[in-house]
């Protein structure tokens, strides 16, 4: 199948990107986990670092009301996962917890290059793809994320949005 990426009309209200963050809980034993919450945000664009930043600190402060002292995060190798910038924020911020008592840790784990079958997210993506496409026409980006959000069964926050300094 060819994608053809649409030429934005000065009148279309709706971005050209939209991408959605999640993370998937898992509860349970490691020999029957429960892996069914999910936590998704949006943002007008593209995943980079800078978001992926904002991310991290929006999960960790739900984790510490929830009580919860560290985050064990198994994640792929993407750019914006693996970036300079979010590998020196995680320590910052793990250095911040650990000075101060409070917080939550965040214990990145990294997944082999090549290997999304072993992320446990990568088929709640697929399915979720699946039973939200359009395939007669284009969803409006506040449509996509309503159905997004109906089919995981979450909130929807507000769109995440790239700094200013970051734009540049």
């Amino acid at each position: 199948m060819r994608l053809v990426e649409q030429s934005k009309k000065k009148e279309d209200p709706d971005p050209k990107a939209l991408a959605c963050y999640g993370v998937l809980w898992q509860d349970g034993t490691p020999d029957d986990p429960a892996r069914e919450e999910m936590w998704l945000r949006f943002v007008t664009g593209r995943p980079v670092s800078a978001i992926s930043t904002q991310f991290l600190d929006w999960c960790c402060e739900r984790l510490a009301a929830q009580g919860k002292r560290a985050w064990l995060l198994i994640w792929d190798n993407a750019s914006w996962h693996i970036s300079k910038i979010v590998r020196t924020w995680i320590r910052k911020h793990n250095q911040q917890v650990k000075q101060t008592g409070t917080g939550v840790r965040i214990l990145p784990f990294r997944l082999p290059t090549q290997s999304p079958w072993l992320n446990p997210i990568e088929p709640k993506w697929v399915h979720g793809k699946r039973a939200i496409v359009e395939p007669d026409g284009l969803l409006s980006a506040q449509q996509l994320a309503e159905r997004i959000c109906s089919h995981f069964g979450c909130s929807s926050e507000p769109h995440l949005s790239l700094p200013e300094k970051a734009a540049s």
